[in-house]
Order: C-alpha cells, then sequence, then structure tokens
C-alpha cells in the first residue's frame, strides 16, 4: 500500500493523502521520499496550480516515527529527509492548503508550516514538544519564525505543550477553524478564491514574499539543519527517545 495516495481532483488540484494511519501518520524515511517526489510530480504538470494536503485516519500527522531514529544511520537519513520534505512543500510553485485534523504534531505541525494556508477542524492539537524528547525543533522553526511573534514562539517551543486549533489561529499557525463536516466546503472556498487569480500572478507573488526576507528558506534550512542533527546525536537525545517509546518520563540528569 502507498504511503502517499494522489488523487486528481480536477485539471488544476492535486490532493496528496498521507497513508499510514494505523501509525497515525507517522513520518518514515520512505513516507517523506515518496510525499517529496509527489509534490514535486503535481508540480511538474503545468496545468496545476493547487495542491492540497491532509492525512488519513484519526490524525493528520503525530510527527516522526521516532523507531526509526533510535538507529544512527537511519536518523541522519531522516533528518536529511525532514529538510529535503519541507523545503519542496514551501518552494513549490504551487499553492499549498494543509487540511489537519486530529493532531499536527512536531514534523507533522512542521508539514502544515510550511504550506501557504491551513484549514484545521475545531478541537484539532498542535503542537512543537521536541525538546521533551531530547531534539530541536530547528527544520520547523524555520517557518515558525515567519509566522509568529516571538513571544509565541518561545512558549511552543520551550513548553512543548500542545494547543488547540482556536488558539493557533490566534496565532498565526492556521488560517480557518472549522467544523469535520466543513473542512471540505470551505477547502473548495479557497481554491476557487485561488483560481480567480492570475496563474503567473500569483506564482510571482509567492516568490517575492520568500525573496523579502532577508535569508531564504533554503538557506535556514542548512543552517537549522546542523542543530536539529546536533542535538539528535546528544546523550539528551538517546534518553528522550527512549523515554518516549518506554512510555516513561525521561531521566534528564
Amino acid at each position: 500500500m502507498p504511503n502517499i495516495l494522489v488523487e486528481e481532483k480536477d485539471s488544476r488540484t492535486t490532493i496528496l493523502t498521507l497513508n499510514r494511519p494505523e501509525r497515525r501518520n507517522a513520518l518514515t524515511i520512505e513516507l517523506m521520499t515518496e510525499l517529496a517526489t509527489a509534490v514535486e510530480a503535481a508540480a511538474a504538470d503545468e496545468k496545476r496550480r493547487i495542491l492540497i494536503l491532509r492525512g488519513a485516519g484519526k490524525a493528520f500527522c503525530a510527527g516522526l516515527d521516532l523507531q526509526e531514529t533510535t538507529e544512527m544511520e537511519k536518523a541522519h537519513r531522516s533528518a536529511e529527509m525532514v529538510a529535503r520534505t519541507l523545503r519542496t512543500i514551501s518552494e513549490t510553485r504551487l499553492i499549498t492548503i494543509a487540511q489537519i485534523h486530529g493532531a499536527a504534531v512536531a514534523g507533522g505541525a512542521g508539514l502544515m508550516s510550511a504550506c501557504d494556508f491551513v484549514l484545521a477542524v475545531a478541537h484539532t492539537k498542535i503542537g512543537y514538544p521536541e525538546a521533551k524528547r531530547g531534539l530541536v525543533a530547528g527544520l520547523v522553526m524555520t517557518f515558525l519564525r515567519r509566522q509568529l511573534r516571538e513571544r509565541d514562539l518561545r512558549e511552543l517551543l520551550f513548553t512543548g505543550d500542545l494547543i488547540g486549533a482556536e488558539r493557533a489561529r490566534e496565532m498565526g499557525l492556521v488560517n480557518r477553524v472549522v467544523a469535520p463536516n466543513e473542512l471540505e466546503n470551505e477547502t473548495q472556498k479557497l481554491t476557487t478564491a485561488i483560481l480567480q487569480g492570475a496563474p503567473g500572478a500569483i506564482s510571482n507573488s509567492k516568490r517575492l514574499i520568500e525573496e523579502l526576507w532577508s535569508s531564504s528558506v533554503g538557506e535556514d534550512i542548512d543552517l537549522a539543519l546542523r542543530h536539529h542533527m546536533e542535538a539528535r546525536e546528544s546523550a539528551e537525545a538517546r534518553e528522550g527517545i527512549a523515554a518516549f517509546l518506554e512510555k516513561r518520563p525521561p531521566n534528564w540528569t
């Protein structure tokens, strides 16, 4: 069974569905490889303008599959694939819309943050608990620093607490909070509004938003990846991940 389901909703819209519902769509190297490839394939079709990203099952995405991070070789490959995937989503010419429900946590919240728009079902939980696992949310910080006030950024990263969809909207992480039965309707309204704009004008506007920053997403990701890998190779990360997998509190002493 594929990790990513690809649906061409119409001639201009592609839907990508994370398809590991039994693991709350946790991000493996294989899944991220398929996701990045699917985004690139959609963008290669000149008729395509919209990409919708969603998750199968009870949650959008619970973050990295931490089983893979217990092996150093896979940990390096996983980190590099997170960087590639976030960069691919962020830099695609397509307008990207994340439909989130249930939970968008850690790397899953990173996927959401890399998109142009986020529509969240009410009661969705969102958060960046990396510090509780001895990790640094460096790669997703690339996007958070563009979207949040510094006080909110510090709150999310330093506490690692999960927040509700409405609080995320107040912070600027989410565009719209909707009832479960309204998610598709609201997404359609948004795509209709986007498609009324000239393709070149919208594409150029997206590129200009990026170019107006003092550093590019790519430059920020390269810097963040170094910090992320330094944390991944630490004793704190080994203890934090082991504690999570063993369902016990970490011992930081």
